[in-house]
């Protein structure tokens, strides 16, 4: 599998599992393009709200929902629909998206390798993190804050909104935009535009700010039986 392909099956199930929302993908977009009370900040008074917000993101825990709809009709799109789960991360580096329903997903890194992890299939898929990783909305929320205006341009639409778009400066990202939202200093929402024209909104909830966490919730082995994929 590709880095690539690892990339859009993010965008597609939270990388494979869920990434937005118990609401409709409709609510934080109106939200988010209602008119503004304040102008939009410029790009660096943008960059370091952001990254204060982030820095202060230690640790975090939550329950997530996610829901995808297609680019024209509004509709669920094929393949994607609601997903929903439990996340954590921790930084630098260390990222768990586990999807309980409709199926059981989990992704695991921990700054060396990213495993991909499939129940019903069966097959656990590792591959070594490398900087094209950097790229992906999930480490946005456990990567290095000082890094992330390197991979994206940073902006503020309303300047006294905690709510900012990131655009990746890469080709080769698999999606358009990526939109965050911040509620008490904690993020709670996250609307993804990809490069298929569909947008995925996910929604924290049950929210725990900078928790202790586990060092082994950021490793993975395989169960036995498992068919074990390297890349």
């Amino acid at each position: 599998m590709t880095t690539l392909k690892i990339k859009n099956n993010f965008v597609r199930g939270a990388l494979i599992g869920g990434l937005i929302t118990s609401m409709s993908v409709a609510v934080p977009m109106v939200a988010m393009t209602q008119t503004a009370s304040a102008k939009a900040a410029d790009n660096l008074t943008a960059a370091k709200r952001l990254n204060k917000l982030l820095t202060n993101t230690k640790s975090m825990t939550a329950s997530f929902t996610q829901n995808t709809k297609g680019a024209s009709s509004g509709q669920l799109s094929s393949g994607n629909g609601n997903f929903s789960g439990v996340m954590s991360v921790q930084r630098p580096n260390n990222f768990r998206w586990e999807t309980k329903s409709p199926s059981e997903q989990l992704i695991v890194a921990n700054g060396s390798s990213l495993w991909i992890y499939d129940k019903d299939l069966e097959q656990a898929t590792k591959q070594n993190v490398d900087a094209q990783i950097g790229n992906t909305p999930a480490l946005l929320l456990s990567g290095d804050p000082n890094k992330i205006d390197q991979n994206f341009k940073i902006t503020q639409p309303h300047g006294n909104k905690n709510y900012y778009v990131l655009y990746p400066k890469s080709d080769n990202a698999s999606f358009k935009s990526l939109s965050i939202s911040f509620s008490g200093g904690k993020p709670v929402m996250m609307v993804l535009n990809d490069s298929l024209g569909q947008t995925t909104s996910i929604k924290f909830n049950n929210i725990k700010l900078n928790p202790s966490i586990s060092a082994s919730q950021f490793k993975f082995t395989p169960p036995k039986g498992v068919d074990v994929i390297n890349q």
